[in-house]
């Protein structure tokens, strides 16, 4: 959006001189006050003539030495405004002019509206100087990993600009009219406010190319983060405000009868009444009443559903009413991986992932949602009897002679000389994970035992596996 010019501008005037004359103080005594000579519009882009106040000269309502010059805001203000961290404090230069005396003036506004006049600018018109000098008012961002599926969170709140607010003199907000609350929006650049620091994206809506601008984006898009600090941004729809009228209460009940927390169900259809039936109607994403409560994200935390909802299930809810589903108390194991111990009956030495060749193995979301189950129940370790092909280490060098033990049926010692090259091969134990987890519940760290056998090669055969590392 900006060109940095590093405080040094071609302002593009083609002539200073008497034939330019475009403000000429008659009354002022030669002997005591200047005249201006020349008074004409700055013709270079307009964003290359944003400029900050140096603090050392105050502004005027005439050039400062021409008679019935009246100060518009003092060097303090003037000092205040350069050390500002509001970008309303910049200011556009959109004029200049030079007196007899061969000073040079630049007519300035700040970007908010509110100061306006002459400051004085050196004997150059080649550059900004002396009482202010070019300004970037924005600067280069990262782009989001993710650059589509936005929506709009609060429009009222944050809308779109057509530059981040005050970063350009008039800058204004974009309307919205057509935009629907379920349309999506792409990033396609990404910037921040030089004084202010925070973050800009500048996005386009997907069903109305005519609909695009800047919004504040709050922290920005952060791909490893559960929740998002997006600003104007969300990546759902938003729904409507809930009333008896469009809305529908979802209460989740525990084992005891009690409830544990409610969600709000926000019909995106119009006009509709209290006691209608919800049918087959929508919220803002696009989710029905029973995928909306069978989605965890709407479960009280530590809690998942008896039993999922159906659309016949749910097919009696009215809106203004309630909608009464069970729930279990939830907790989910982890898993952590070891070697077997020399009695079989407890796990061994426990192995260090960063030392797999390709780190800890991924595993689909299907096989980790198997790990979560009602609290202080037991967990079958069968459960994870196949989540793990064989498993390699890193390449590695044996620095002295060394007989390294083989584990598993039939095993044999693998003699290994100093100087070779060898990786180790895990290989999950079914039977042996079984017996090194007895009386383990969900919630309790599980120790899936692996059997090792090494190789001696120069290389490690490629291991891949594809999901989540989140367990």
């Amino acid at each position: 959006m900006q060109k940095s010019l590093k405080n040094s501008l071609y302002l593009g005037l083609a002539v200073l001189s008497l034939g330019a004359v475009a403000t000429v103080n008659t009354t002022a005594s030669a002997a005591s006050k200047a005249k201006v000579m020349s008074d004409v519009t700055l013709k270079t882009p307009a964003e290359s003539r944003n400029v900050e106040a140096t603090g050392t000269n105050a502004l005027y309502s005439k050039p400062g030495t021409v008679k019935g010059a009246k100060r518009v805001a003092s060097k303090s203000t003037m000092k205040k405004m350069a050390n500002s961290k509001k970008s309303a404090d910049y200011f556009r230069a959109y004029r200049v002019a030079k007196t007899n005396k061969g000073l040079v003036y630049y007519k300035v506004v700040s970007m908010n509206g509110k100061y306006r006049g002459y400051i004085y600018g050196g004997r150059s018109t080649k550059n900004f100087a002396k009482g202010i000098q070019s300004a970037d008012t924005t600067q280069k961002a990262t782009m989001p990993t993710k650059t589509t599926g936005y929506h709009l969170a609060n429009a009222k709140k944050n809308g779109l600009w057509t530059a981040p607010k005050n970063t350009q003199y008039k800058a204004k907000s974009v309307s919205l009219y057509g935009a629907g609350s379920k349309d999506t929006f792409t990033v396609s650049n990404a910037e921040t406010k030089t004084r202010e620091g925070s973050l800009y994206y500048y996005v386009t809506d997907d069903q109305d190319n005519s609909i695009a601008g800047w919004i504040y984006a709050g922290k920005g898009y952060n791909a490893s983060a559960t929740t998002q600090s997006l600003g104007g941004l969300a990546m759902k729809a938003t729904d409507a405000k809930a009333t008896v009228d469009n809305s529908v209460t979802i209460n989740y009940v525990g084992a005891n009868g009690n409830s544990v927390g409610t969600s709000t169900f926000v019909t995106a259809a119009k006009n509709t009444k209290q006691n209608d039936k919800v049918g087959a109607a929508t919220n803002a994403a696009g989710d029905t009443l029973a995928k909306f409560v069978n989605d965890s994200a709407n479960t009280p935390a530590g809690y998942k559903l008896d039993t999922p909802a159906t659309d016949a299930s749910v097919s009696s809810a009215v809106y203004g009413g309630t909608v009464t589903v069970s729930v279990y108390k939830s907790a989910t194991s982890t898993i952590a991986f070891y070697a077997p111990s020399t009695d079989g009956l407890t796990a061994g030495t426990q192995l260090n992932v960063n030392d797999f060749s390709n780190g800890k193995p991924a595993l689909s979301t299907d096989k980790v949602a198997k790990l979560t189950g009602p609290a202080d129940t037991p967990f079958a370790t069968s459960i994870i009897d196949h989540f793990f092909s064989p498993i390699n280490s890193k390449l590695l060098k044996a620095t002295s002679d060394m007989t390294f033990t083989n584990t598993g049926d039939n095993a044999k010692p693998t003699t290994i000389k100093k100087g070779d090259s060898y990786y180790i091969t895990y290989t999950y134990n079914a039977a042996k994970t079984a017996t090194a987890n007895a009386n383990i519940k969900y919630g309790d760290t599980i120790r899936a035992v692996f059997d090792q056998q090494v190789t001696v090669n120069n290389t490690v055969p490629s291991d891949t596996s594809n999901g989540t590392t989140n367990y």
